[in-house]
């Protein structure tokens, strides 16, 4: 392919990782090119190389990583040969990055305005105060209102889905050639996404802007992409035009990741979930690296190397598969090597080996010693778990500019209920409410929150009790936490973080009780009996979202609130996830109130929807009603901003 000299065009890109288990390789021979205007997916699990190589190109890596061959031109320059102070120059300019995590990409003691002024004047010769008017349109563009106040505040001011839209500001404040997007939209709801996502769309048919996406959300994908490349254990397996990709993926790895997405026409079955995780670094291999997860592997996978083939006359497309060259070599006749494998006698290749328990087997014909965990065989007493009556949260605001303490209502009078072994789905945009109204179900609300109505469990008033009765409702009802590792203690072993529970909520149960309950539980959600004994950080972030979900379960209550619990993990592990909450659902009669913005999630695992907006919920029906018909126009507005495959 012909350098374009405004297009990213790299070649044979590979480089090594010094890890604890010594040197790993991060990336092998990577080669792709961006031409103007187009918008290049990078897909793939997490650990498999994709921020690996947002950070290659834009010369941030750490100081044990290595890039050991290859190139990166942009516009004709190769960005290897350019020294730091050269880099700096480019960076910004040419090329720009949105970070996957805003709130550590942000200086926490610099107005934003500060920040923004810095990344603009430092490539454009512009008066400030013009320079100001920019950043201040810019922040406009990304939704953000009142953008003048917005200019003068601090980042701990702004949530998590406000920083994301600052950090895409600055990233797109000096118009560069090309974006590399790590993850842009995973923190924002729906509505917001498609406001982001058109706002990118914009600029590219404006400026011919070139963009890199990162992301794990398919849907995003299939929106915004013009070709797409899946990426395997620091390989390209895969690059095809995206229509193609998901009409018909070629490697395995592609048809097992597009199985793995939720959707109505898969509720009450499993999804193909992946078993097993992405090798680490150091892990060494004698044949294909995806062979050990495959479901069609052959012998010859396992031991014969495989570079990335062409196939199709003249399409650009790729893939690193014996099974698709076979197949397509024998019907086509055309199948040509486009690079061959990396190091063929590298120390670095040999066999890994797989610890996540494959997913779908989750204590099938285990001891029922679970099965009462709904308090008191509930699994088939059915009948009202949850009853929420003219729910309200309002919050004090105390500023130094208000002469007088004022309120805010955030919950605004909301009734629902939800019924034994039932999921009902709690959606809306960010700020509506949501987390408000979970937090004020499990009594955690500080004291600048005041709480009223009635909310019943078990038919059993938990609002102005006791504190001892505060704990009995407590376990009866548990929370799963969007990010699993932030929710748990990094200084306790998983023996401690699920007994803590249990020795607060069941002081009668013994010892012996405990800890044949867990050996049970790890099965049940799929781990292995050793991860008593380990840390949180010896798990990936699905296996650590299994724990967490483990000791909510540990207490046996009847409901469970899952507050986005899938959004921080890859499509694979989602699956798994969603796999398990609903077998746990089937076999133990567990309710759920799903708070989410993800609509496929809640396509298929929902029962009921209710749909909340600005505190109040403005619809509430079946999942097939509201997904389906829906009938407020607002409810019509989020499902109609929802990307879909």
């Amino acid at each position: 392919m012909a350098l374009n000299p405004s297009a990213l065009d790299v070649q044979g890109l590979c480089m090594d990782l010094y890890t604890q288990n010594g040197w790993g390789l991060a990336l092998s021979d990577l080669a792709f090119q961006i031409a103007p205007g187009e918008t290049f997916a990078l897909v793939g699990e997490s650990g498999c190389g994709k921020s690996m190589t947002a950070l290659a190109l834009m010369q941030l890596l750490p100081d044990v990583a290595q890039i050991t061959q290859g190139s990166v031109d942009l516009k004709g320059q190769n960005l290897f040969e350019l020294s730091e102070r050269q880099m700096q120059a480019f960076r910004g300019r040419r090329l720009s990055i949105i970070f996957q995590e805003p709130a550590s990409s942000l200086n926490p003691v610099m107005r934003i305005g500060e920040q923004m002024l810095e990344a603009l004047l430092r490539h454009h010769s512009m008066p400030k105060t013009a320079a100001k008017a920019r950043c201040i349109e810019w922040l406009e563009r990304v939704g953000l209102n009142e953008p003048h106040r917005r200019f003068e505040q601090f980042p701990f001011e702004f949530s998590g889905g406000q920083l994301q839209r600052i950090m895409i500001a600055i990233a797109l404040v000096s118009e560069p050639d090309l974006l590399i997007a790590d993850e842009p939209t995973t923190a924002l709801d729906v509505t917001l996404q498609a406001q982001v996502l058109q706002l990118l769309k914009e600029l590219q048919a404006q400026r011919g802007m070139a963009m890199m996406l990162i992301t794990h959300d398919l849907a995003v994908v299939k929106d915004m992409a013009h070709r797409v490349a899946l990426m395997y254990a620091g390989e390209i397996v895969e690059i095809r035009q995206a229509k193609a990709f998901f009409a018909q993926p070629k490697h395995p790895y592609a048809k097992l990741l597009l199985n793995s997405l939720p959707d109505f026409d898969r509720r009450g079955g499993d999804l193909a979930a992946i078993t097993g995780q992405v090798p680490a670094l150091t892990s060494t291999f004698e044949g294909c690296r995806f062979a050990p997860r495959c479901p069609q592997r052959s012998e010859s996978c396992e031991t014969q190397k495989v570079g990335l083939y062409l196939f199709g006359e003249g399409s650009g497309n790729s893939v690193r598969c014996l099974l698709v060259k076979e197949g397509e070599g024998s019907q086509e006749g055309h199948l040509t090597p486009l690079l061959p494998p990396r190091h063929p006698d590298n120390p670095l290749v040999a066999n890994s080996t797989q610890s996540e328990a494959p997913a779908g087997v989750l204590g099938q014909g285990l001891s029922e010693v679970l099965t009462g965990g709904v308090e008191q065989g509930a699994a088939s007493s059915g009948g009202v778990v949850l009853d929420v009556k003219d729910l309200r949260v309002a919050y004090a605001l105390k500023r130094r500019w208000l002469q007088q303490p004022q309120s805010f209502e955030a919950v605004k009078g909301v009734s629902f209920s939800i019924e034994q072994g039932k999921t009902l789905a709690l959606v809306g945009e960010s700020g509506c409410g949501k987390t408000s109204l979970a937090k004020a179900l499990m009594q955690v609300l500080g004291r600048d929150a005041k709480v009223d109505g009635s909310v019943k469990l078990r038919g059993q008033e938990i609002f102005r009790q006791a504190k001892h009765n505060e704990l009995i409702a407590r376990r009866q009802m548990q929370i799963v936490f969007q990010n699993p590792f932030a929710s748990l203690n990094p200084r306790m072993r998983i023996l401690d973080i699920l007994e803590e529970g249990m020795k607060s909520l069941h002081p009668e149960w013994s010892r012996e009780t405990r800890h044949a309950d867990l050996k049970v539980l790890l099965d049940r959600v799929g781990l292995p009996q050793n991860a008593l004994e380990r840390f949180p950080h010896e798990f990936s972030g699905g296996q650590r979202q299994r724990i967490a979900i483990a000791r909510a379960l540990a207490v046996k209550p009847s409901l469970i609130i899952c507050d986005e619990p899938t959004s921080a993990l890859d499509v694979s592990i989602q699956a798994q996830i969603l796999n398990l909450l609903r077998e746990l659902q089937a076999s133990l009669g567990v309710s759920y109130l799903l708070i989410t913005h993800n609509i496929s999630v809640v396509s298929y695992l929902a029962d009921d929807v209710a749909v909340m907006h600005e505190g109040v919920l403005v619809e509430k029906a079946s999942a097939l009603e509201v997904l389906h018909s829906p009938k407020h126009p607002y409810t019509q507005s989020l499902l109609a901003s929802v990307p879909r495959i």
